[in-house]
């Protein structure tokens, strides 16, 4: 197992502490924050985006933060030729976001391509970073090895500073992210400060605020992906569910125990069932006791299928009703419209002066 070098393990402690200090200021005075966060409209969303993001931007909104949610249709072909279905994927993502709780009457929910002033910010953006930035941030570096292009775009090489245009058009001044993305937040924060100090101060710079969820792995064992086909859609049938299940990777002891660092396939399926279950994985463990692996994936598909149950319930109205996606989308591209509108007006006026 390779080891994080000490920089990297000082730079996570000092996010991991500056989050315990922002959730005690969210809980104190939530209108002072504003998030913004999103997903690229690739495929369905799954249980690991759920429990990974989805739940806490609703926990966040419910507080009483401001939240912003991008549907990223242009960052679609980061790593990708084409996009392949978009319409319809972008309709299901919304549809995902609502019935996952996130409230559309005070979330501004909207997309990369229907707000113009937004990426209109990426030109002054990319002339405060260099080459030799961008080609170093390992987020970037992971996300050109596992591309599906031939060769590296110029979107690609760029993302962290797209992201950044996506953070700052609406001054958003908190970001919840995992730890693999701080070295993108690290060049948004760098843009907001090398702009402010170019140009007079225009953005905040961002916080990142470290998700407490833990990491689910997908019924392979590898990264819970959408194109792997590893992972539990949110939309996924029981039926579907269920053969996921059956298909997971696991091991020979019969006895089931709460063990990832030496029983991470196991380990994945009790995590998966405590959290649908909200109860601790050793006591889920324990409770499955010696019986084997179908006595786990039954246990598991049982939890997840009865967690999802009203989840899905939402999410078929939702989908039945393209017309309400549609007019929820309208309504946020109408809000960040405006702020980016503003944004790219106070971005003009303080570099001409």
């Amino acid at each position: 197992m390779q080891t994080a070098a000490p920089a990297e393990t000082d730079t996570l402690r000092a996010a991991e502490h500056r989050s315990r200090e922002l959730e005690e200021r969210i809980a104190a005075e939530p209108g002072s924050f504003r998030i913004l966060t999103g997903d690229r409209p690739t495929g369905p969303l799954h249980i690991g985006h759920y429990f990974g993001t989805l739940a806490n931007r609703a926990r966040l909104q419910r507080a009483g933060v401001e939240l912003f949610v991008l549907v990223a249709d242009y960052q679609v072909l980061t790593d990708r030729d084409v996009a392949d279905h978009l319409g319809e994927h972008v309709e299901g993502l919304v549809a995902d976001y609502l019935a996952a709780g996130i409230d559309p009457s005070t979330a501004t929910v909207f997309r990369h391509s229907a707000v113009p002033a937004l990426n209109q910010l990426m030109l002054p953006f990319l002339s405060l970073v260099s080459i030799a930035e961008l080609r170093r941030n390992p987020t970037v570096k992971d996300e050109i090895a596992a591309s599906r292009q031939a060769a590296v775009s110029g979107l690609m090489f760029t993302y962290p500073v797209h992201q950044a245009a996506d953070i700052l058009f609406c001054k958003a001044n908190l970001v919840p992210v995992g730890k693999d993305q701080l070295p993108h937040q690290e060049i948004t924060r760098t843009v907001a400060r090398r702009f402010n100090e170019r140009y007079g101060p225009v953005f905040p710079v961002p916080d990142a605020l470290l998700s407490a969820a833990p990491s689910l792995l997908g019924t392979d064992g590898q990264k819970m992906s959408k194109s792997r086909g590893n992972a539990i859609a949110l939309s996924a049938t029981p039926d579907e569910t269920a053969r996921l299940i059956k298909r997971a990777r696991t091991d020979d002891d019969r006895r089931i125990a709460y063990a990832p660092e030496t029983r991470p396939e196991v380990s994945n399926l009790v995590l998966l069932a405590a959290l649908c279950q909200s109860r601790d994985p050793h006591a889920v463990a324990a409770e499955i006791g010696d019986g084997g692996a179908a006595g786990l994936k039954r246990v598991v598909t049982e939890s997840v299928n009865e967690f999802l149950r009203p989840i899905r319930a939402r999410r078929a109205d939702l989908a039945a009703d393209r017309t309400h996606l549609r007019a929820v989308l309208a309504e946020g591209n109408a809000r960040a419209n405006a702020v980016a509108e503003a944004t790219l007006a106070e971005v003009r006026t303080a570099m001409a002066t």
